[in-house]
């Protein structure tokens, strides 16, 4: 298959048009052999849930690689309006922020969809940066946080809300991360994503999402070490490991 246009580029994936009404979104060669299907699983799941995302077309192989045929979206990144400041970032934020508690509103069972905890668990004891005193600890205090599962979209930040001006409209893309469970481990996971750029925007975020919700910043806070060691899991180049250690370690929030 010939792909259009480069649209985007991402640490697991690009986006290629295809036509006006379709994408590719192709992911990179040693991507795991499941993650286009999971991905696509979600995104569907969350589209069952009343949730405004591209409609998913077909799950496929392009030039050996995992690819997601998706529906076009016209529309444009929140982040970029951050970036080209055509509106102010408190304004972006609140869109942000109340998009994320539109979806923090959808109770779901385990069963449906992947569970924030067994995920959460699966990623400290597999992890090869924290030791064994560590990991048993982080375990232990995920065991002891009892909460109601609800929607979580686990990669949120404005990159991953599209917006259409032209129809007043906001999308959500990007729902590989997303799981059954604790919205304030989601709001901490966004804030963990945020203040890797800028500490600035992260306490914008979190201090709108506590205001304008029955959450505090302490209950966000607590998922903090247990988030910040999940993450030491994963592959991001661009990630500080350190500054996530020390979060783990008690010495940042």
């Amino acid at each position: 298959m010939k792909l259009g246009e480069l649209i985007a580029k991402g640490n697991t994936a690009d986006i290629y048009a295809m036509d006006d009404k379709k994408v590719v979104k192709l992911f990179k060669p040693d991507f795991p052999g499941v993650e286009a299907e999971k991905e696509a699983s979600k995104q569907q799941f969350a589209k069952k849930c009343g949730l405004h995302v591209p409609k998913i077309f077909d799950v496929t192989i392009i030039n050996n690689r995992q690819a997601i045929i998706m529906e076009y979206m016209n529309a444009t990144p929140l982040g970029e309006y951050i970036l080209g400041q055509t509106k102010t970032v408190e304004e972006i934020m609140l869109i942000c922020v109340k998009v994320q508690q539109h979806i923090h509103q959808i109770a779901v069972k385990d069963h449906l969809i992947e569970s924030m905890s067994e995920k959460l668990e699966y990623q400290i004891t597999n992890n090869a940066v924290l030791n064994k005193k560590q990991k048993r600890d982080l375990l232990k205090e995920l065991n002891k946080i009892d909460y109601t599962a609800y929607l979580c979209h686990g990669d949120f930040h404005p990159f991953n809300v599209l917006i259409d001006e032209k129809k007043d409209e906001t999308i959500i893309i990007d729902w590989v991360d997303a799981s059954a469970g604790d919205i304030r481990a989601d709001v901490y996971r966004t804030y963990l994503l945020l203040s890797g750029s800028n500490q600035e925007l992260a306490d914008l975020y979190v201090n709108q999402y506590c205001s304008t919700s029955e959450i505090t910043q302490d209950e966000v806070f607590q998922w903090g070490p247990i988030i910040a060691g999940a993450r030491l899991f994963e592959v991001v180049p661009s990630e500080n490991k350190q500054r996530l250690i020390n979060v783990v370690n008690g010495l940042h929030r």
